[in-house]
């Protein structure tokens, strides 16, 4: 164990940071599980195409990401990219293998 991970934690090797241009390429290759993870209202104003709201601070945000599937790849945004790191490390404890988190957000993909 590197002194960096020991001080500041383990990454999650599971979790995978995209660039804007990147993350568009994976999620137009093929049907993928698309979440945003902003609120209702945030959602409304403007999301990708085929995204799923799931909203972080709900209190239904476990119990409707226990729907998808674990072993299938999982696309997270938010509006700048904080709550999607949030989103992606609890995905993450719940036992998702592959998550993608789009780097800036939203703000950054348009």
């Amino acid at each position: 164990m590197s002194i960096l991970s020991f001080l500041f934690g383990t990454k999650n090797t599971n979790i995978n940071v995209l660039s804007a241009s990147e993350f568009k390429e994976h999620i137009q290759k093929k049907n993928v599980q698309l979440i945003d993870v902003r609120t209702p209202n945030e959602f409304k104003s403007g999301a990708i195409k085929n995204a799923k709201n799931i909203d972080i601070f709900s209190n239904t945000f476990a119990s409707k990401c226990e729907a998808l599937k674990k072993d299938q790849p999982i696309y997270v945004y938010c509006r700048s990219g904080a709550r999607s790191r949030s989103a992606s490390k609890k995905l993450s404890s719940m036992g998702f293998t592959e998550i993608y988190d789009l780097q800036g957000g939203f703000s950054n993909y348009r």
